[in-house]
């Protein structure tokens, strides 16, 4: 195989208008040559708004080992801690979910149109490194392959581990596991009712208070009260631009993640948290036309100053869905 990447290497904008400020036109052979930041192509990270794609380049220095580099913008209309000093952890994770579509299509030679089911991710986040700055964040980040699975040539699924560095300091670590799905086998494995045309996701329900759950508009609210203590309704709103990039047959990860993260913050009753882990696995597909339960369980600490853990379940016909650990620490 053939070493791939989109990072290129040129004169920084202020360099390159100091070189060029003596043409009327103001044009840089850089521009020409595709030496300028940008970022990786939106298909290859089953995303449909450009605005939505985190990674800006890649590298494969081995069959298993690459390098990537990402940007996270200090502002965004969806991930965005509501006291806006951190970048949003869920970005991280969002980030390192990108990595595995684009490793799978570019590198392991998967077609577009196949169906990809994680199967568990792991994320570890370092406050003190995800502050907001005065200018984006841009991120290198370190992925190694493990258990890939093959047959007959084509790659059925594997395991990466990801270390996120920002100016050369660990910002964030993670694991994700996932299996690839053939168009044919998907649709035999997923209810016929989804491929009807007639087909629709449950109406929309009403959203908790978003000051209960971390979040300052009613529209990113993904849970609707149902009555019980810490329990919660899965609120499915496929017109949300960046949960529901795109039409899909079911409830995206990061939808379970976003309740989770939710959950946990109404559980510990401020305003807002900042989780600096994330332990989940995907136990099937949550369903757009059946209801999803949320539940959430305070834990007791090992020790007094021990940070504060969550355990969120989701389940649909009594059946779990999802399973996510969120450990964290306050944020004012």
């Amino acid at each position: 195989m053939t070493a791939s990447t989109f990072r290129f290497e040129g004169p920084s904008i202020e360099q390159a208008a100091v070189r060029d400020a003596q043409s009327p036109f103001f044009w840089s052979p850089a521009l020409l040559n595709g030496q300028l930041t940008t970022t990786v192509p939106r298909e290859l990270v089953h995303r449909a708004a450009v605005a939505e794609v985190m990674l800006t380049g890649w590298q494969r220095l081995s069959d298993t080992r690459f390098t990537m580099t990402a940007q996270w913008p200090r502002g965004h209309s969806f991930f965005t801690m509501a006291n806006r000093t951190h970048h949003d952890p869920l970005m991280a994770a969002e980030t390192i979910r990108q990595i595995g579509a684009l490793l799978a299509h570019a590198e392991f030679g998967v077609p577009f149109g196949h169906q990809f089911l994680m199967e568990g991710m792991t994320l570890t986040v370092h406050p003190e490194e995800i502050g907001v700055g005065p200018a984006p964040a841009a991120l290198d980040i370190d992925v190694t392959c493990t258990d890939v699975r093959r047959r007959g040539g084509r790659l059925t699924g594997m395991c990466y581990e990801t270390r996120v560095l920002r100016e050369g300091r660990p910002a964030a670590s993670g694991r994700i596991s996932f299996t690839v799905i053939a168009p044919a086998v998907y649709r035999r494995l997923r209810p016929q009712r989804v491929f009807d045309p007639g087909h629709r996701p449950l109406p929309l329900t009403a959203p908790v208070a978003p000051s209960t759950v971390g979040r300052l508009s009613p529209t990113d609210v993904v849970l609707s009260p149902t009555g019980e203590p810490d329990r919660w309704q899965l609120r499915m709103d496929t017109r949300h631009p960046v949960l529901f990039d795109h039409q899909v047959d079911h409830v995206p990860g990061m939808v379970l993640l976003e309740a989770a993260r939710q959950a946990a913050t109404a559980v510990l009753g401020g305003p807002s948290i900042l989780p600096v882990g994330l332990d989940c696995e995907f136990h099937k597909y949550a369903e757009l036309d059946l209801p999803c339960l949320i539940d959430a369980l305070h834990l007791p600490k090992d020790a007094p100053d021990a940070p504060e853990t969550v355990l969120v379940t989701g389940h649909q016909d009594d059946q779990p869905v999802f399973t996510t650990t969120l450990t964290t620490t306050p944020s004012d």
